[in-house]
């Protein structure tokens, strides 16, 4: 990541997972393998989801839902055995159906940013297997933590492929 973001800045957004590595998530070289990676993120997702009404009461009937549409990893310094990392997001953008967003892995042991994932989110209507408009009330939730991001004086790191 070339850009110089302020650790500092990351931890002030919010947290939505923070996990001690156990050795479980070790690979041969004894450094967290990749795809906890995407566990922990997707982990993060959940606390996101639950913060703007994405419950698991919201999901319980069936009917709606949440595609992952896109993801880019930048792996940045490795997690051991031991470590403590919390997930931080920024929303970047929406739309009706969708949502933009970085997450950044702090290894909070070292104090240093060990990943980021920015991802593609979509709400999902389940009956039909098809993105589908956020509610109206969730719409609005997310509509204030991208205006949020988009107050912070620091840029997100982007990879230019994702609109939301």
């Amino acid at each position: 990541m070339k850009q110089d973001i302020e650790l500092k800045d990351i931890q002030a957004l919010p947290m939505y997972h923070s996990e001690i590595i156990t050795t479980e998530y070790l690979d041969i070289m004894g450094h967290m393998n990749v795809r906890w990676y995407i566990s922990l993120f997707s982990r993060a997702v959940t606390g996101l989801f639950n913060e703007i009404g994405m419950t698991e009461e919201y999901f319980a009937p069936g009917k709606a839902g949440s595609f992952a549409l896109r993801q880019f990893i930048n792996y940045l310094a490795e997690v051991r055995l031991g470590e403590e990392v919390s997930i931080h997001t920024r929303l970047v953008d929406s739309s009706e159906k969708k949502i933009h967003l970085v997450h950044f892995m702090v290894n909070e042991s070292r104090q240093v940013l060990s990943a980021t994932m920015e991802a593609l989110l979509s709400h999902a209507d389940l009956v039909l297997r098809k993105t589908s408009p956020f509610p109206p009330e969730i719409s609005s939730r997310i509509d204030s933590l991208v205006a949020e991001g988009r107050g912070l004086p620091w840029p997100p790191p982007l990879s230019g492929a994702i609109e939301a």
